[in-house]
């Protein structure tokens, strides 16, 4: 016998920063502002559902609040709604300003070097993000098939790499929280780097960012 109701789906919430220190326009608050519009008039996948898209603060330790009620609010939507026993997903954007294709990470480092001070003015050094997990050399690593999707994504045309090294910035920074929370929540969470629209232009950003929620719907 069949089991009754739909097959539950995939909800996915994407993030984006601000612009911060040396980058006056950050593609990534672009994308995520017009994401839902853009969906909307392309078509979303089967079974997936389109969550939050939010914009955070370019910042560390000064904006962790905000970045964990983002995250929660989230699973307590998930939990509450019908599609609570589908997969939930958290894709996070950030902008790589010398990368020439996109990159997919495959992971997080438990460790803050920021180049130069975040937008709250906070500059730390070999700085354990989270201390209770121990070494600055402790990594996390996401629950997604990375190399499965960027193979799909480069099959579609774009050009697209895995990376297993996110900077030290505030995108290794949220990827981390992220990926933890994640674990502690039974969700997932993957991050993305984008080049400058300069380089990669908007319309095939855009494209781009459809194109994975597609290939994720396939894979949950």
């Amino acid at each position: 016998m069949g089991s009754e109701g739909p097959t539950p789906g995939v909800t996915v919430h994407v993030t984006g920063f601000k612009r911060f220190h040396g980058v006056a326009e950050n593609p990534t608050e672009t994308i995520v502002e017009n994401l839902q519009n853009y969906m909307n008039k392309r078509g979303l996948p089967e079974r997936l559902i389109l969550g939050n898209c939010r914009i955070l603060e370019t910042a560390g330790q000064g904006a962790i609040v905000p970045l964990y009620q983002t995250l929660q609010s989230a699973v307590v939507k998930d939990t509450t709604s019908v599609s609570n026993s589908g997969t939930v997903i958290w894709i996070h954007l950030g902008v790589n300003s010398g990368a020439t294709r996109f990159a997919i990470e495959q992971q997080a480092v438990n460790e803050a070097t920021f180049r130069c001070p975040d937008q709250l003015g906070w500059k730390p050094q070999k700085l354990p993000i989270v201390p209770a997990d121990g070494a600055i050399s402790r990594i996390r690593e996401s629950s997604i098939p990375v190399e499965e999707i960027t193979k799909s994504l480069a099959k579609k045309g774009y050009e697209v790499t895995s990376s297993d090294d996110a900077g030290r910035f505030v995108c290794n920074y949220v990827y981390y929280h992220s990926l933890r929370f994640a674990e502690q929540n039974g969700v997932k969470s993957v991050f993305v780097h984008v080049p400058l629209f300069s380089t990669i232009d908007q319309d095939t950003q855009m494209e781009f960012v459809a194109s994975l929620l597609e290939v994720l719907a396939t894979l949950y």
